[in-house]
Protein backbone atom coordinates (compact mmCIF):
# COMPACT_ATOMS: atom_id res chain seq x y z
CA UNK A 1 0.00 0.00 0.00
CA UNK A 2 1.33 3.46 -1.11
CA UNK A 3 -0.15 6.13 0.83
CA UNK A 4 -0.47 9.70 -0.67
CA UNK A 5 -0.04 11.83 2.72
CA UNK A 6 0.41 15.51 1.55
CA UNK A 7 3.07 17.08 3.59
CA UNK A 8 4.45 20.74 4.03
CA UNK A 9 8.02 21.87 4.56
CA UNK A 10 8.37 23.99 7.91
CA UNK A 11 10.81 26.11 6.75
CA UNK A 12 11.42 27.38 10.46
CA UNK A 13 12.75 23.87 11.16
CA UNK A 14 13.87 22.53 8.00
CA UNK A 15 16.67 23.31 5.05
CA UNK A 16 17.99 26.51 8.10
CA UNK A 17 21.07 25.80 6.65
CA UNK A 18 19.79 28.45 3.70
CA UNK A 19 19.26 31.89 4.43
CA UNK A 20 14.94 31.88 4.91
CA UNK A 21 14.37 32.79 1.35
CA UNK A 22 16.17 30.57 -0.62
CA UNK A 23 14.32 27.81 1.90
CA UNK A 24 11.25 27.95 -1.02
CA UNK A 25 13.09 26.48 -3.76
CA UNK A 26 14.81 23.86 -1.67
CA UNK A 27 11.72 22.61 -0.36
CA UNK A 28 10.35 22.52 -4.11
CA UNK A 29 13.53 20.52 -4.85
CA UNK A 30 13.12 18.11 -2.01
CA UNK A 31 9.81 17.25 -3.54
CA UNK A 32 7.50 19.40 -1.55
CA UNK A 33 4.90 21.12 -2.82
CA UNK A 34 3.16 22.58 0.21
CA UNK A 35 5.35 25.06 3.15
CA UNK A 36 4.69 26.56 6.40
CA UNK A 37 6.75 28.25 8.79
CA UNK A 38 6.28 30.31 12.05
CA UNK A 39 6.28 34.49 10.90
CA UNK A 40 5.97 36.14 7.66
CA UNK A 41 6.39 39.75 8.61
CA UNK A 42 10.41 39.95 8.66
CA UNK A 43 9.43 39.58 5.11
CA UNK A 44 7.69 41.90 2.39
CA UNK A 45 4.37 40.45 1.35
CA UNK A 46 5.54 40.48 -2.48
CA UNK A 47 8.64 38.92 -1.69
CA UNK A 48 7.18 35.70 -0.17
CA UNK A 49 3.89 35.66 -2.49
CA UNK A 50 6.84 35.61 -5.70
CA UNK A 51 9.00 32.76 -3.79
CA UNK A 52 5.92 30.82 -3.53
CA UNK A 53 4.74 31.22 -7.04
CA UNK A 54 8.37 30.92 -8.82
CA UNK A 55 8.75 27.62 -7.00
CA UNK A 56 4.84 26.16 -7.49
CA UNK A 57 4.13 26.26 -4.00
CA UNK A 58 1.41 26.74 -1.99
CA UNK A 59 1.46 28.38 1.65
CA UNK A 60 -0.31 25.98 4.33
CA UNK A 61 0.11 27.93 7.61
CA UNK A 62 1.56 31.13 9.51
CA UNK A 63 0.96 31.86 12.84
CA UNK A 64 -0.14 35.65 14.92
CA UNK A 65 1.93 37.71 15.84
CA UNK A 66 3.44 36.09 19.14
CA UNK A 67 4.75 39.31 21.48
CA UNK A 68 8.35 39.20 21.57
CA UNK A 69 9.78 35.83 20.44
CA UNK A 70 13.81 36.64 21.03
CA UNK A 71 12.73 37.81 24.69
CA UNK A 72 10.73 34.15 24.84
CA UNK A 73 7.36 35.50 24.86
CA UNK A 74 5.25 32.53 23.17
CA UNK A 75 2.06 34.75 21.97
CA UNK A 76 -0.09 36.91 24.19
CA UNK A 77 -3.32 35.55 23.62
CA UNK A 78 -3.92 35.12 27.15
CA UNK A 79 -2.50 38.21 28.27
CA UNK A 80 -4.76 40.23 29.60
CA UNK A 81 -4.29 44.37 28.80
CA UNK A 82 -2.48 43.22 25.77
CA UNK A 83 -5.87 43.09 23.62
CA UNK A 84 -4.70 45.71 21.71
CA UNK A 85 -2.03 44.73 20.86
CA UNK A 86 -3.25 41.64 19.89
CA UNK A 87 -6.35 42.73 17.41
CA UNK A 88 -2.95 44.85 15.56
CA UNK A 89 -1.17 41.80 15.48
CA UNK A 90 -4.41 40.15 14.18
CA UNK A 91 -5.09 42.87 11.15
CA UNK A 92 -1.41 42.43 9.63
CA UNK A 93 -1.50 38.64 9.97
CA UNK A 94 -4.62 38.75 7.97
CA UNK A 95 -3.04 41.14 5.46
CA UNK A 96 -0.12 38.99 5.03
CA UNK A 97 -2.46 35.84 4.88
CA UNK A 98 -4.44 37.00 2.03
CA UNK A 99 -1.26 38.22 -0.01
CA UNK A 100 0.06 34.87 0.41
CA UNK A 101 -3.24 32.81 -0.15
CA UNK A 102 -2.69 31.05 2.97
CA UNK A 103 -6.18 29.60 4.53
CA UNK A 104 -5.23 28.79 7.83
CA UNK A 105 -3.75 30.94 10.91
CA UNK A 106 -2.61 29.39 14.08
CA UNK A 107 -2.91 31.47 17.34
CA UNK A 108 -0.23 30.66 19.82
CA UNK A 109 -1.93 30.98 23.65
CA UNK A 110 0.83 32.64 25.21
CA UNK A 111 2.80 31.30 28.79
CA UNK A 112 0.66 32.06 31.62
CA UNK A 113 2.03 36.06 32.69
CA UNK A 114 3.13 36.28 36.16
CA UNK A 115 0.95 37.64 38.61
CA UNK A 116 -1.98 36.95 36.30
CA UNK A 117 -4.64 34.72 37.63
CA UNK A 118 -5.48 31.32 35.51
CA UNK A 119 -9.12 32.42 35.21
CA UNK A 120 -8.24 35.97 34.38
CA UNK A 121 -5.80 34.90 31.09
CA UNK A 122 -8.52 32.30 30.31
CA UNK A 123 -10.73 35.10 30.16
CA UNK A 124 -8.63 37.01 27.93
CA UNK A 125 -7.77 33.56 25.69
CA UNK A 126 -11.70 33.30 24.73
CA UNK A 127 -12.25 36.92 24.04
CA UNK A 128 -9.38 37.22 21.91
CA UNK A 129 -10.21 33.78 20.03
CA UNK A 130 -13.68 34.84 19.64
CA UNK A 131 -12.87 38.28 18.07
CA UNK A 132 -10.01 36.64 16.15
CA UNK A 133 -12.18 33.75 14.71
CA UNK A 134 -15.49 36.25 13.58
CA UNK A 135 -12.33 38.01 11.54
CA UNK A 136 -10.91 35.75 9.79
CA UNK A 137 -14.27 33.82 9.05
CA UNK A 138 -15.14 37.00 7.29
CA UNK A 139 -11.71 36.72 5.48
CA UNK A 140 -12.22 33.31 4.72
CA UNK A 141 -9.11 32.30 6.74
CA UNK A 142 -9.66 29.64 9.28
CA UNK A 143 -8.45 29.84 12.85
CA UNK A 144 -5.77 27.57 14.92
CA UNK A 145 -5.29 26.66 18.27
CA UNK A 146 -2.45 24.57 19.19
CA UNK A 147 -1.75 22.97 22.58
CA UNK A 148 1.99 22.80 23.19
CA UNK A 149 4.27 20.59 25.56
CA UNK A 150 5.03 21.77 29.01
CA UNK A 151 8.41 20.25 28.80
CA UNK A 152 9.81 22.22 25.45
CA UNK A 153 7.71 25.52 26.95
CA UNK A 154 7.37 25.89 30.60
CA UNK A 155 4.02 27.41 31.60
CA UNK A 156 2.58 27.61 28.57
CA UNK A 157 -1.03 28.13 28.82
CA UNK A 158 -2.79 25.50 26.49
CA UNK A 159 -1.05 21.95 26.76
CA UNK A 160 -3.84 19.51 26.11
CA UNK A 161 -6.18 18.79 23.61
CA UNK A 162 -9.21 18.44 25.34
CA UNK A 163 -8.66 22.15 26.75
CA UNK A 164 -8.08 23.26 23.73
CA UNK A 165 -11.99 21.88 22.45
CA UNK A 166 -13.21 23.25 25.99
CA UNK A 167 -11.54 26.65 25.07
CA UNK A 168 -13.09 26.13 21.32
CA UNK A 169 -16.96 24.92 22.84
CA UNK A 170 -16.56 28.04 25.26
CA UNK A 171 -15.91 30.57 21.80
CA UNK A 172 -18.43 29.28 20.06
CA UNK A 173 -16.95 29.66 16.35
CA UNK A 174 -17.82 27.25 13.83
CA UNK A 175 -14.45 28.88 12.60
CA UNK A 176 -11.94 27.36 15.59
CA UNK A 177 -9.96 24.68 14.86
CA UNK A 178 -7.46 22.18 16.34
CA UNK A 179 -4.01 22.14 15.28
CA UNK A 180 -2.92 19.11 16.42
CA UNK A 181 1.06 18.54 16.85
CA UNK A 182 1.81 14.64 16.80
CA UNK A 183 4.86 15.39 19.19
CA UNK A 184 3.14 17.97 21.67
CA UNK A 185 0.29 15.50 21.93
CA UNK A 186 3.11 12.78 22.51
CA UNK A 187 4.73 14.32 25.23
CA UNK A 188 1.52 15.15 26.98
CA UNK A 189 -0.89 12.81 27.35
CA UNK A 190 -0.61 10.03 24.28
CA UNK A 191 -3.61 8.10 23.20
CA UNK A 192 -2.79 9.62 19.43
CA UNK A 193 -4.55 7.42 17.68
CA UNK A 194 -7.68 7.14 19.64
CA UNK A 195 -7.47 11.09 19.96
CA UNK A 196 -7.42 11.88 15.99
CA UNK A 197 -10.13 9.44 15.36
CA UNK A 198 -12.92 10.88 18.45
CA UNK A 199 -11.51 14.23 17.50
CA UNK A 200 -10.66 14.90 13.26
CA UNK A 201 -13.80 16.71 12.26
CA UNK A 202 -12.01 19.70 14.81
CA UNK A 203 -8.80 19.04 14.01
CA UNK A 204 -7.60 21.67 11.07
CA UNK A 205 -3.75 20.35 10.52
CA UNK A 206 -1.46 18.11 11.88
CA UNK A 207 2.29 18.35 12.37
CA UNK A 208 4.64 15.65 12.86
CA UNK A 209 7.73 14.98 15.03
CA UNK A 210 9.44 11.91 16.64
CA UNK A 211 10.20 12.06 20.44
CA UNK A 212 12.30 12.10 21.90
CA UNK A 213 14.48 14.97 20.19
CA UNK A 214 11.83 16.22 18.12
CA UNK A 215 13.97 14.41 15.03
CA UNK A 216 12.27 12.93 12.08
CA UNK A 217 9.94 10.21 11.88
CA UNK A 218 11.33 6.69 12.27
CA UNK A 219 13.88 8.33 14.92
CA UNK A 220 12.06 7.77 18.24
CA UNK A 221 9.16 6.30 19.64
CA UNK A 222 6.50 6.95 17.69
CA UNK A 223 5.11 4.13 15.24
CA UNK A 224 4.69 6.15 12.14
CA UNK A 225 4.59 3.70 9.53
CA UNK A 226 1.58 2.94 11.41
CA UNK A 227 -0.16 6.45 12.70
CA UNK A 228 0.47 7.78 9.25
CA UNK A 229 -1.60 4.62 7.91
CA UNK A 230 -4.26 5.18 10.27
CA UNK A 231 -4.66 9.13 10.10
CA UNK A 232 -4.98 7.78 5.80
CA UNK A 233 -7.76 5.53 7.29
CA UNK A 234 -10.09 8.12 9.14
CA UNK A 235 -9.98 10.35 6.06
CA UNK A 236 -8.15 13.45 7.28
CA UNK A 237 -7.40 15.30 3.86
CA UNK A 238 -5.10 17.85 4.83
CA UNK A 239 -1.98 18.80 4.92
CA UNK A 240 0.99 17.50 7.89
CA UNK A 241 3.40 20.10 8.58
CA UNK A 242 6.79 18.59 9.28
CA UNK A 243 8.02 20.69 12.32
CA UNK A 244 10.86 18.98 12.92
CA UNK A 245 14.59 19.21 13.46
CA UNK A 246 16.69 17.02 11.51
CA UNK A 247 18.91 14.66 13.40
CA UNK A 248 21.77 16.25 10.93
CA UNK A 249 20.84 17.70 7.45
CA UNK A 250 17.57 17.99 5.87
CA UNK A 251 18.24 16.51 3.38
CA UNK A 252 20.06 13.79 4.55
CA UNK A 253 16.42 12.88 6.84
CA UNK A 254 14.11 12.79 4.31
CA UNK A 255 14.48 9.32 3.11
CA UNK A 256 11.41 8.80 6.05
CA UNK A 257 8.68 9.86 3.39
CA UNK A 258 9.03 7.08 0.98
CA UNK A 259 10.12 4.67 3.73
CA UNK A 260 7.66 4.97 6.00
CA UNK A 261 4.65 5.87 3.75
CA UNK A 262 5.34 2.51 0.96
Amino acid sequence: MTLMPKFAANLSMLFTELPFMERFAAARAAGFDAVEYLFPYAYPKQALAAALRDNGLTQVLHNLPAGDWEAGERGIACHPGREAEFREGLARAIGYATALDCKQLNCLAGKLPASVAREDAHATLVANLRHAAAALKQAGIRLLIEPINHYDIPGFFLTHTDEALAIADEVGSDNLFVQYDIYHAQRMEGELAATLTKHLGRIGHIQLADNPGRHEPGTGEINYRWLLRHIDAIGYTGTIGCEYKPQTTTAAGLGWRSALTT
